[in-house]
């Protein structure tokens, strides 16, 4: 099978080819339909992340596909089943072996491509917005990136939670994929004030910023907020860890929260195992709609990467085999 594989940090990443991976008891292996292309996964190849596997790996993260192998003492569980599944690292390939426990079955409604891309986008949003900021139906929402994966993610859980969503990014392309999400409103960034067009369009401040761009606009989306506004540290696309003035979190009562989804999902696998059959539960029900991603062939990962990193996706991005 071919493999994208990452021989030395910060390097190009290479097309290598591998036997067939066998899934040992208690295993499957998964024909891979799509591969999920993350901002965690940019950072973990130019040795940026906190984790730093060993060199050489196969990168990639999110897989999505049909089983076509099982080991033995798999139950459950059969050649040709639609799932999906988070694997740690290995996941731009052809084929992956993951643990049992670790795959899900596809919806219907949804595609290879929308299941490789939704784990981590989805999870990061309905964890900030529901187990770390208490999201309130009828609150207000300013989503920061809004045309972004993470973006377009908690725009959707927030309208499924009853939110008023401000959507806000840098072009009008951007802005109309906002509003084809259901944002109720848009700030183009690019051309109008931030703070102040949040203000008016809140009513008076915003309760919740969804942050995981960084940069200059942080201490405008901090001043945007109103009375027990939080704030929700996601990343830091633009690159620049903002450094904001602490009286404006003093002032009216806010609050600044981190939101490391991926270091309490590796803590508490029980607990989000639980968030993401919600997470399905609501897309069954139709609440929720994840977008269809932008598709690049396997051997063009260097360049799906490249274009996250630079922001040039809009959306999500995977790899198909």
């Amino acid at each position: 099978m071919r493999a994208v594989q990452c021989l030395e940090y910060g390097q190009p990443l290479s097309i290598a080819e591998f036997d067939d991976p066998k899934p040992r008891e208690g295993q499957v292996c998964i024909e891979v339909e799509a591969a999920g292309v993350n901002y965690v996964d940019a950072l973990i190849v130019r040795g940026e992340y906190q984790i730093k596997p060993p060199t050489p790996f196969v990168a990639g993260s999110e897989v999505a596909g049909r089983i076509c192998a099982v080991g033995s003492g798999v139950e459950g569980a059969s050649v040709g089943d639609r799932v999906f599944s988070m694997t740690g690292f290995g996941g731009f390939a052809e084929r992956v072996v993951v643990a049992l426990d670790r795959i899900n079955r596809i919806p219907d409604s949804m595609s290879a491509g929308q299941a490789a891309a939704f784990t981590q986008s989805y999870s990061t949003a309905l964890f900030s917005l529901r187990d770390r900021a208490h999201l309130a139906s009828g609150e207000s929402v300013l989503v920061l990136g809004g045309a972004g994966g993470v973006g377009r993610a908690t725009i959707d859980v927030a309208k499924a939670r009853g939110a008023n969503v401000i959507a806000a990014a840098s072009s009008s392309e951007k802005l109309d994929a906002c509003r084809a999400l259901g944002a109720d409103s848009v700030i183009d960034y690019s051309t109008e004030d931030l703070k102040t067009r949040a203000r008016e369009l809140s009513g008076g401040g915003v309760d919740v910023v969804v942050d995981p761009i960084g940069g200059a606009l942080a201490e405008q989306a901090l001043r945007a907020m109103g009375y027990l506004g939080r704030y929700l540290v996601i990343g830091f696309a633009a690159g620049e860890i903002p450094r904001l003035p602490l009286n404006q979190v003093l002032l009216r009562n806010r609050s600044i929260l981190g939101v490391d989804w991926g270091a309490w999902m590796i803590a508490n696998g029980a607990a989000q195992r639980e968030l993401l059959a919600d997470l399905l539960e609501m897309v069954e029900a139709g609440q929720l709609s994840p977008s269809e991603p932008s598709v690049y062939p396997l051997d063009q990962a260097e360049s799906a990467l490249d274009d996250l990193m630079n922001r040039r996706v809009n959306g999500k991005a995977v790899l198909v085999p």
